[in-house]
């Protein structure tokens, strides 16, 4: 694994999560919003989901970041949401084998219960459905893992770790 990707709906931990394995993993961390065109950050803003056509620029973006470090031959850890397949296709395509994608699974009642307690974040509560409706959780023959996003840090690092440690190009659990 060279790239991973956090993923998950809003709420579900990742930046936190992101932030703890590239740090455990020794490689940069790179917040996915900040990827975001300022015309999607204001459509959020205003409660307004975002289309494919929307994620567009900000999926190109974070492929070219993912090249840019394949590249380099660094690694990298991005914490977005990548709630569709075919977005973690594409990030895929610009990583090559290398991508490895960590989707932290939430239920809604916790979303809609983490959403409106966080600080400083542009996603409103009322995106959080939206969020849900276009999820395609992680497939079996994608590389990665699915972890429970309730559970605590020590304990998602060890599980992460653990996968990492194991991974071999094949999908885990």
């Amino acid at each position: 694994m060279n790239y991973a990707v956090v993923l998950g709906v809003s709420g579900s931990g990742k930046t936190t999560v992101g932030k703890a394995v590239a740090e455990q993993l020794g490689v940069p961390f790179l917040e996915g919003d900040d990827f975001h065109p300022a015309a999607n950050i204001a459509k959020m803003s205003a409660g307004h989901p975002l289309d494919d056509a929307d994620r567009e620029p900000w999926l190109r973006a974070l492929a070219e970041r993912i090249r840019q470090s394949a590249e380099a031959h660094e690694g990298l850890v991005i914490a977005c949401s990548a709630l569709k397949r075919a977005y973690r296709d594409e990030l895929r395509s610009a990583g090559g084998a290398g991508l490895w994608c960590l989707y932290l699974a939430l239920d809604r009642a916790t979303a809609w219960d983490r959403v409106p307690r966080r600080t400083g974040h542009f996603m409103p509560a009322g995106l959080v459905e939206s969020q849900f409706a276009t999820l395609e959780p992680l497939q079996p023959d994608e590389p990665g893992t699915t972890l429970d996003a309730t559970a605590d840090l020590p304990e998602l690092l060890s599980r992460v770790r653990a996968a990492v440690t194991h991974c071999d190009g094949r999908a885990g659990s």
